[in-house]
C-alpha cells in the first residue's frame, strides 16, 4: 500500500458512475511495435512503419535505436521513418535498456547484423522474473558464445548455422529473438513449441517483407531460412488487442455499449468467452467487436495462458471487472509470479480479493469507492483506470509513467466514450482512511520510473 507521498504529482482524475458509450479504432500493438523497431536493425537503409503507438515505451526504443546510430523521424498518423544505415554500436546504453523489458529484443537483431551485443539485463514493469535463459540457449545452439559481465549479456557470434531449438516452454521474448537472429543464419533453424501469438506473426511477417524466408509463423513449428542480406520495407503494426480488450471491459464495468474497430476479432476470443459467460453481450463482426454490458454479472473463474488463451496483460483489468460481479471468482495467472500486486490497490476502492501465491479469489461486491490509487504497472494502471469508471465519486491514480507506457492519450479516449478523465498536474492527494485488510497477498512493489 501507499504509504506517504511526497510533494505534488500528475495524476488521473475519474469521476465514476458514468455509462460509456461509442466507438473507439484500436491502437498499433505495443507488444507488435517494439520488436520491429528492433529488428529494423537487420536493414542496412530506411524502413517505414504505419500504426505505431504514441506511448513512452516507443519513446525508449526509439532512443536506444539512436543510440545506437539509427536515425529515426516520426510523422504524422502514428508513421514512423527508421533509417538504420549509419548503425555502427552493438552496445545500447544501460540507462535505455534498464526502462524497457522489450529492450532485449535488440540483442537478436544486433547478432545477426554485427556477429556481437553488449546488450544489459532488461527492466520494465515488476510484475516477476522475465527471465532470458531460454533466449541465452537459443542464441547458443545458432553458435553464440555468451558471456556475462557486471550485469550485461556479452554475446559473440563468429559464424551463426542455423539449428533446431526446442524451446522449454513457450516464450514470446524468446522466439521473436531466435528468429531475429536466424535470419542470416547459414542453412536452416527450425524452433519448435515457438510462441503462437499475434505479436510474433507480425514480426514474421515483417522480417519477410524485408527479404526473410520464414514460415510456420503462428503454429508451434517456424521455419527459417537463413539469407545474406535484408532490406528496409513498409509495414503497418496490427492493432492491440491488450488495449482494445481493456476498452470493451470499460464498456462492460460500466454498463456500457462500446464498439473497437480496426481488429480481428480472433485475437480476443478468449476474452469474449469469458465476457459472455458473465452475461455481458459480445458482438463480432468483420473488423469490429461490441460489448454491452448489463447492471449486474456473473462471476467467472479464469486461467491465464499463452496465446490463444486467456491473456496474462488482460488479467488485472479483468479482475476489476470481476470486482464487482454477483458472487466469486477464481483466477489463475500461470505466466507471471507478481502478477497480483496491484490488488492492495483494488482494496482501497473496496474490492474483496483475496491472494495466495498465483491464485486469487475475487467476491464481488455491491459497489467500489473513490479513492487515491497508485498503478505498480502497466496493466495494473488499466485495472484501476477500469475500478475508478465504475466507483462512486471521483478517484486519483498516480503511476501515469506506467500507464503511458502501454495506452496512447488514454483521458481524451476515455472521454471520446463519455467518462469524465483529466489528467491534473500538481495534485496533492488525500490519503483514505487506513480501514483496509487485505489477507494473503503478495507484497506491493513499485519500482521508480527513471526518466
Amino acid at each position: 500500500m501507499i504509504d506517504s507521498f511526497d510533494g505534488l504529482s500528475t495524476r488521473l482524475i475519474i469521476e465514476g458512475g458514468r455509462r460509456l458509450e461509442g466507438t473507439l479504432h484500436a491502437p498499433g500493438a505495443k507488444n507488435a511495435a517494439l520488436p520491429i523497431m528492433a529488428a529494423a536493425i537487420l536493414a542496412e537503409g530506411e524502413t517505414v512503419l504505419h500504426r505505431v503507438p504514441r506511448i513512452t515505451d516507443v519513446d525508449v526504443m526509439t532512443a536506444i535505436l539512436e543510440s545506437l546510430g539509427a536515425r529515426v523521424r516520426e510523422q504524422p498518423g502514428g508513421t514512423m521513418v527508421i533509417d538504420t544505415s549509419s548503425v555502427n554500436s552493438y552496445a545500447p546504453p544501460y540507462a535505455l535498456v534498464s526502462r524497457l523489458n522489450a529492450s532485449f529484443d535488440v540483442t537478436g537483431a544486433l547478432i545477426a547484423r554485427f556477429g556481437r551485443a553488449e546488450v544489459p539485463q532488461p527492466g520494465g514493469c515488476v510484475i516477476g522474473p522475465r527471465a532470458v535463459d531460454l533466449h541465452l540457449r537459443g542464441f547458443e545452439a545458432l553458435g553464440v558464445e555468451i558471456d556475462l559481465e557486471h550485469g550485461a549479456i556479452i554475446a559473440n557470434a563468429p559464424s551463426l548455422n542455423g539449428a533446431t531449438i526446442a524451446l522449454a516452454k513457450r516464450s514470446v521474448g524468446a522466439t521473436k529473438n531466435i528468429m531475429l537472429a536466424a535470419t542470416k543464419a547459414r542453412g536452416t533453424t527450425v524452433i519448435e513449441n515457438a510462441a503462437l501469438e499475434p505479436e510474433v506473426v507480425d514480426l514474421a511477417d515483417f522480417l519477410c517483407a524485408m527479404g526473410a524466408r520464414i514460415r510456420g509463423q503462428g503454429t508451434p513449428t517456424i521455419t527459417i531460412d537463413g539469407v545474406r542480406k535484408l532490406h528496409g520495407c513498409e509495414h503497418t503494426v496490427i492493432p492491440d488487442r491488450v488495449v482494445a480488450g481493456t476498452y470493451l471491459i470499460a464498456g462492460a464495468i460500466t454498463g456500457g455499449d462500446v464498439t473497437l474497430q480496426g481488429l480481428d476479432p480472433a485475437m480476443l476470443e478468449a476474452l469474449a468467452d469469458k465476457l459472455r459467460a458473465t452475461g455481458a453481450a459480445v458482438d463480432a463482426q468483420g473488423v469490429s467487436v461490441r460489448v454491452q454490458g448489463i447492471p449486474a454479472w456473473k462471476p467467472v473463474d479464469v486461467v491465464t495462458a499463452p496465446y490463444p488463451g486467456f491473456a496474462t496483460d488482460l488479467q488485472a483489468p479483468f479482475v476489476a471487472y470481476l470486482s464487482l460481479a454477483k458472487g466469486t471468482s477464481l483466477v489463475e495467472e500461470t505466466i507471471f509470479d507478481a502478477r497480483f500486486v496491484y490488488v492492495s490497490e483494488l482494496a482501497r476502492m473496496g474490492a474483496d480479493i483475496k491472494v495466495s501465491g498465483r491464485n486469487a479469489a475475487v467476491t464481488g461486491v455491491e459497489r467500489l469507492k473513490d479513492a487515491v490509487v497508485e498503478a505498480p504497472d502497466i496493466r495494473a494502471g488499466g485495472a484501476l483506470v477500469l475500478a475508478a469508471l465504475a466507483a462512486e465519486g471521483t478517484s486519483q491514480i498516480g503511476g501515469l509513467e506506467f500507464i503511458d507506457r502501454g495506452y496512447e492519450f488514454i483521458e481524451a479516449k476515455l472521454t471520446a466514450l463519455g467518462a469524465s478523465a483529466m489528467r491534473v498536474s500538481g495534485v496533492a492527494p488525500v490519503l483514505p482512511a487506513a480501514d483496509i485488510t487485505v489477507t494473503e497477498t503478495l507484497p506491493r512493489i513499485v519500482t521508480p520510473y527513471a526518466p
